[in-house]
């Protein structure tokens, strides 16, 4: 598969050259421009499907930049740049069509998350195909299934008005991407998709998250600070899990939902915007609302049209065409060809009662390319690591050898750890969680404890392998 195209612009050589040595390791093909003309006279020859540039440049600044590609029709997904000072500008950005901004200083991993978010909302607002117009909605909303075709007619009719759409449904059964895919279908290209967890940060943080800040407002706050209401203003904010909200700031958004203004944390002006609501949660409303912990009001406010999503049980026929996707995805992430499913790795994925939904599937499948970097993914692959391997068939040689670190012809040997201790990566009978902890301990090994160089060989991100070391030295493990 071609490697996506970056055009890379920034004045700061050092800083320009680390950042294309960084995204050139994250699998993409990066063209440096060391100014805005240069970046223009590059970007007129086409070929690139993302943009990153500062904003403060000599000559043609970042937003200059934008404004300059919007005005001559370039599409291009744009992120900019910007340090804490500037967080107005790049607001402004936001709305001539910067896909995101980033704050300076930024780690590695959160630019190539905001590279690859841009690369996943280009995908979902891009039409789809006739053949495959009725089963994709944007992003993974795969709709083989009857459920799940109905679920996406509701979207594509709420699609072209401003209606508050509430999606409810069980964790992990895809509620984001049916909110992408709305938002895909009924607002122009460019406009902003901001999403807020409503249950990851405290209230205080969420009041200020939501709505933004006035420099002093409280300890710390050094400078005005937009919120996502802001951030998002032309386009869509979803809120979600707004279940899990505190019913004293529930208030403050019901009043901001039907005013459509607001006031910043330690301001007095108002503030107005333009956008649309869309809210999930896997909680029943009605029930909080009974409880006490769900004012009535806000229910109704955001109850507008409804669009529920079964969980991934009751709609099967969406199962294998799921897993094929994230199969080719993850593969296309690692740089591998995608790997087939057999016939008994389907009839497996069928037989589960996925409680973790599409979540759950996803994550699977993620792991079977780990575990079979090549060839077909068989049910052994599959399990969960607290389940025994499905005896249908064993390993082949290949594969064992892969495992064991072994050529075809060696004999079967234990993978040793740096701290002396023995894995076995035997597959026959052996648990998914032994056969994946001997494979990462012993990459590990090999790669003298770098974390980096480890995933590299794995195919996996730093983030992932991290969790796994975490999760082993939690049960005891020596990790280096």
């Amino acid at each position: 598969m071609t490697a996506r195209r970056i055009l890379l612009v920034d004045d700061d050589a050092s800083v320009r050259d680390a950042m294309s040595t960084f995204l050139s390791r994250a699998g993409f093909s990066v063209t440096e421009a060391p100014s805005g003309e240069d970046a223009l006279r590059r970007a007129a020859a086409g070929g690139f499907d993302l943009a990153v540039s500062d904003l403060k440049m000599p000559g043609i600044s970042g937003l200059e930049l934008l404004q300059a590609l919007r005005g001559r029709g370039d599409a291009i997904p744009f992120v900019l740049l910007t340090a804490y000072g500037t967080v107005e500008t790049a607001v402004s950005a936001m709305k001539f069509g910067a896909c995101d901004f980033l704050l300076k200083p930024f780690l590695p991993a959160q630019l190539e998350r905001v590279v690859r978010d841009c690369f996943e909302r280009s995908e979902a607002s891009r039409p789809a195909s006739a053949g495959a117009r009725s089963t994709r909605a944007g992003g993974d909303a795969i709709a083989t299934s009857r459920a799940m075709q109905d679920v996406l007619a509701l979207a594509r009719q709420v699609a072209p008005s401003a209606a508050t759409v509430l999606i409810t449904g069980e964790s992990g059964t895809g509620k984001e991407v049916v909110a992408r895919a709305i938002h895909a279908m009924g607002t122009g290209e460019g406009a902003p998709f901001v999403a807020v967890n409503c249950a990851a940060l405290p209230d205080g943080l969420l009041e200020s998250e939501l709505f933004g800040h006035e420099k002093g407002a409280f300890t710390g706050a050094s400078s005005r600070r937009p919120g996502k209401f802001e951030l998002a203003d032309g386009g869509t904010l979803l809120l979600d899990e707004i279940g899990e909200m505190d019913i004293r700031l529930q208030a403050k958004l019901l009043r901001a939902l039907q005013e459509k203004s607001f006031e910043r944390v330690g301001g007095t002006a108002p503030v107005h915007v333009r956008l649309r609501i869309i809210a999930t949660t896997n909680r029943n409303l009605r029930d909080a609302v009974r409880d006490g912990l769900f004012r009535e009001d806000l229910f109704y406010r955001i109850n507008v049209f409804p669009i529920h999503l079964p969980p991934l049980r009751e709609r099967k026929g969406d199962i294998v065409p799921l897993a094929e996707h994230f199969a080719a995805r993850f593969a296309a992430e690692n740089g591998r060809p995608a790997p087939s499913l057999t016939e008994a790795a389907r009839a497996f994925l069928l037989a589960l009662p996925f409680r973790g939904n599409v979540r759950e599937l996803m994550n699977r499948v993620e792991r079977a390319l780990l575990l079979c970097p090549t060839g077909a993914i068989e049910p052994a692959h599959l399990g969960e690591p607290e389940e025994s391997a499905p005896r249908t068939g064993s390993i082949d040689a290949t594969q064992q050898a892969g495992l064991n670190g072994a050529s075809r012809e060696d004999p079967p040997h234990p993978a040793t750890t740096a701290s002396g201790r023995n894995h076995s990566a035997r597959t026959g009978g052996a648990s998914v969680k032994e056969m994946e902890k001997a494979l990462i301990l012993s990459t590990l090994a090999t790669a003298d404890g770098n974390r980096n160089r480890t995933a590299e060989t794995l195919g996996i991100s730093v983030r992932t392998l991290r969790n796994k070391l975490a999760e082993y030295r939690q049960c005891g493990e020596a990790i280096p």
